[in-house]
């Protein structure tokens, strides 16, 4: 292995052991075998560029562009022009998954799932980490400066980790840096001449400058085992949210304590609202009488900045048997222990776990965790509901309107947490509060009056198509233009009765689902929902409603009538991308007839990334590759045969003279001895040239001789063996119509090919090489332009290649054929019979 391959080589591993920092924050970690074939692949092409050899230039560009096309490949197969060459739409298409790449890095924990958009990021970041450690450290031989790219790509690991384990990881990025650097030393040391070892150990042992050689083999060699080794080791877990605040806690220890924190986990709703297909997402069967209450709550947003709303930071214990009495519910208001078994789809992943709220005990398999504040249950260590089924024991909890009517002043501590509003919220939304509330008498007034004026009073009207908004202008924008979905109602309302000292937050999970023929309700994804909470004394959190034609009104709520006492079950909703009703909603109902839209979907949080299959297998994806790779590079091999040939044939002479192992050119010596550069060849008086020097000078006359008459061949000038050399050069003169000067030069090639083949005492002549680009640029200069690009495209000469493997096929079936008659050859003296 040349000193070039076996740095390419280490470039390769430091990047794939500066990648391992990444390990820890997504599940699983298949991406990084993927984005180690893909750089071993970007790896080959800058090896044979270079090999060619192109300008450094021109191989950072075939680098770059097999890159994309490799991205293009894996990720916009679809987009792209034959499924590898990018266009505008693979471009396109590459946005779109970074956008939900950069949606997901801020909507999952650690360990996050691989949707696309985080797989293109990872593998994507990694390739272009690769390139750039590539050119520095092998294109241009400058290993120093690869540093700054492959601690770039740890530093973004360990600023999305809270710090747990990151010495492990620097430890295994420096150590491949480290590696790098050792490489590229020994490579510039060989390049000085013979290492100095002393005598070999053994009679017979090899010498000559072979250290750099084994040492270079030693770290390539380590350098490739820990780049595929250190991923599979059980190294320590990085543990924390993907931005913001850390998940810590969750899986340390035994479980019996720690902390979670979440980032919003709303961020998916909108980008899932106008879905085409309503797939399901969970399917369930309860003993409850009443399924139009049957609200399945995922978690609660508590904590509101004044830009949106997000779970706090909460003590997370280990799972109880029996789950404890709700905050705030008296003994005096009506309730019923119901019975909810629920099974999850295999395509959903979702970290926090949909229960009826509130729950008083679940029986599920795995690795989950109980937060008291919010009484939810969030998964430790990747695991999730994908797949899962479990049982959840519930309360339905039935207050009356007199009783929340009649509901005292909440805990002072609570009252304080629940009712905390930012200076930056704009006065408006206080203001509209008060406008709306103006003739309520009590807290319980207050908060069915907020829920009219978006339902029916104030003209609101339902929309999916609406941005979900940011910074603190967002509500009071939301209540200016009366369009939105389920998040603008339930965050306004929300922070509304903040505004009025009603302690509130907002619930996320999934509306009643639709009833089936079977007796189970099915759970889609456009039963997503968001819906605020208040708090009364004596009842606990108790829902609201406040987005028209979504889910259901709580009994509570309403004026009773007679008839109203039997609630009406939730009908299947048509599609999210049905225009926004035109009008208030008439009614708080919601009955099937009232639903215009069915909407606010995107489950929190979504896996978007799978889909009704388990992905592209890996074979299909490498076969695919290679014929991507076949495409490209097939049409090119005459071009690059013909180049790599050139560049050998022309070859400098301090190449040659190392190669023969001669000592270097310029030197006198005492003893007389002859040196050669195979190109000038000196002999001191009264010494004969040695064989050696002799078929080097005659060897590399012959090669130049040969370059000469392809380069003419290229350039539409046949080769004709059956004449002298002499007579083939005047021949080139005449049909190139070369000038003096470049006749010259041919003609001085073919009599150092006359020399060296009759001669008695062959002798190279210095400068051939010089003469043979002097007539290519001659002949390049009086061809046409099409003429031109066919000679550097698919050169005449390239025929040779074809002609050189099979007098190869030839001899070898010549040698085998030889063999094989002398095993079976009859041994001499042997009698038959």
């Amino acid at each position: 292995m040349s000193g070039q391959a076996r740095l390419a080589l280490c470039a390769w591993a430091a990047t794939l052991m500066a990648s391992c920092a990444l390990l820890p924050l997504v599940d699983p970690a298949t991406w990084f075998l993927q984005a180690a074939f893909l750089l071993g692949i970007q790896s080959l092409v800058g090896a044979a560029t270079r090999r060619v050899p192109l300008a450094r230039p021109l191989t950072v560009a075939a680098q770059t562009a097999v890159t994309l096309m490799l991205l293009t490949l894996v990720f916009a197969r679809q987009q792209g022009f034959l499924g590898l060459f990018p266009g505008p739409e693979a471009f396109q298409r590459f946005a779109d998954l970074l956008q939900q790449g950069t949606d997901d890095v801020g909507r999952y924990a650690i360990p996050a799932p691989l949707s696309d958009g985080i797989k293109l990021m990872l593998i994507g970041g990694a390739l272009v980490i690769g390139l750039a450690v590539d050119t520095l450290a092998v294109t241009f031989r400058s290993a120093a400066p690869a540093g700054l790219p492959l601690l770039a790509l740890y530093s973004v690991a360990a600023g999305l980790s809270d710090g747990s384990g990151d010495w492990a990881w620097f430890l295994i990025a420096a150590a491949g840096y480290l590696m790098l650097l050792l490489t590229e030393g020994r490579e510039r040391l060989s390049q000085w001449g013979r290492v100095f070892g002393g005598a070999p150990r053994m009679p017979g042992g090899e010498s000559g400058p072979v250290a750099p050689v084994r040492t270079g083999r030693r770290i390539g060699a380590v350098a490739l085992g820990v780049a595929l080794v250190v991923p599979l080791l059980p190294l320590p877990a990085i543990e924390g949210g993907l931005l913001g605040s850390a998940r810590t806690g969750v899986g340390a220890g035994t479980g019996g304590g720690g902390t979670i924190s979440a980032v919003n986990p709303l961020v998916s709703l909108r980008d899932s609202l106008n879905v085409d297909e309503n797939r399901q997402v969970l399917s369930l069967k309860t003993n409850s009488d009443n399924l139009s209450d049957l609200y399945l709550r995922i978690v609660s947003l508590d904590d509101f900045d004044g830009t949106t709303w997000k779970p706090s930071k909460r003590h997370i214990v280990a799972v109880p048997d029996e789950f404890p009495t709700p905050t705030g519910l008296g003994p005096d208001i009506k309730r019923a222990e119901i019975t909810t078994r629920i099974s999850a789809a295999d395509w959903y992943g979702q970290d926090w776990l949909p229960m009826p709220y509130p729950p008083s005990g679940v029986k599920i398999k795995g690795n989950w965790r109980y937060e008291p504040v919010g009484m939810t249950l969030v998964g430790d260590h990747g695991q999730n509901t994908r797949g899962q089924t479990y049982e959840v024991k519930s309360l339905s909890v039935q207050p009356t309107a007199q009783q929340l009517a009649a509901a005292p002043q909440a805990a002072g501590s609570l009252r304080s947490e629940y009712t905390k509003v930012p200076k930056s919220l704009p006065e408006v939304v206080a203001r509209t509060a008060r406008q709306v509330t103006e003739d309520a008498q009590n807290d319980y007034e207050k908060a069915v009056k907020l829920q009219d004026y978006f339902t029916i009073t104030g003209g609101f009207q339902y929309d999916t198509e609406v941005e979900v908004g940011n910074g603190p202008d967002a509500i009071a924008r939301f209540l200016k233009d009366k369009q939105g979905f389920c998040v603008h109602f339930s965050f306004a309302m929300a922070a509304m009765a903040r505004t009025l000292g009603i302690p509130a937050r907002v619930a996320v999970g999934f509306a009643p689902g639709t009833p089936q023929s079977d007796g189970s309700v099915s759970v889609g994804l456009k039963d997503a929902h968001a819906w605020p909470e208040l708090y009364f004394e004596g009842v606990g959190w108790t829902r609201f409603e406040p987005t028209p034609n979504r889910g259901t009104t709580p009994s509570y709520t309403q004026p009773e009538s007679p008839g109203s006492s039997v609630p009406d079950l939730p009908q299947a909703t048509r599609s999210a991308g049905a225009a926004p009703s035109a009008a208030p909603s008439a009614s708080t109902s919601c009955a099937a007839q009232d639903r215009k839209l069915a909407a606010c979907a995107g489950a929190l949080p979504l896996d978007p990334e799978q889909k009704d299959d388990s992905g592209t297998p890996w074979y299909q994806t490498l076969g695919w590759t290679l014929l991507g790779l076949a495409v490209v590079i097939v049409p090119l091999l005459p071009m690059l045969w013909r180049l790599r040939r050139r560049s050998v044939r022309l070859a400098s002479a301090q190449h040659a003279a190392s190669g023969a192992g001669q000592a270097p050119p310029g030197r006198g010596d005492p003893a007389g001895r002859q040196y050669t550069d195979g190109l000038h060849m000196t002999v001191l008086p009264g010494e004969v040239p040695s064989r050696q020097a002799t078929e080097a000078a005659v060897g590399h006359v012959l090669a130049v001789w040969r370059e000469l008459t392809d380069t003419a061949w290229d350039y539409g000038i046949p080769p004709d063996d059956a004449l002298t050399p002499r007579k083939a050069a005047a021949r080139i003169v005449r049909l190139g119509q070369l000038d003096e000067p470049t006749s010259a030069s041919v003609h001085r090639v073919a009599g150092a090919v006359e020399q060296v083949l009759f001669a008695p005492q062959p002798r190279a002549e210095a400068g051939l090489a010089e003469d043979v680009r002097r007539m290519r640029v001659a002949l390049r200069s009086r061809v046409s332009r099409t003429t031109r690009l066919r000679a550097v495209v698919a050169p005449r000469s390239a025929i040779r290649a074809v002609w050189e493997l099979n007098d190869r096929w030839t001899a070898v079936r010549a040698a085998w054929a030889a063999r094989w008659a002398e095993m079976v050859r009859r041994p001499s003296g042997q009698q038959s019979g």
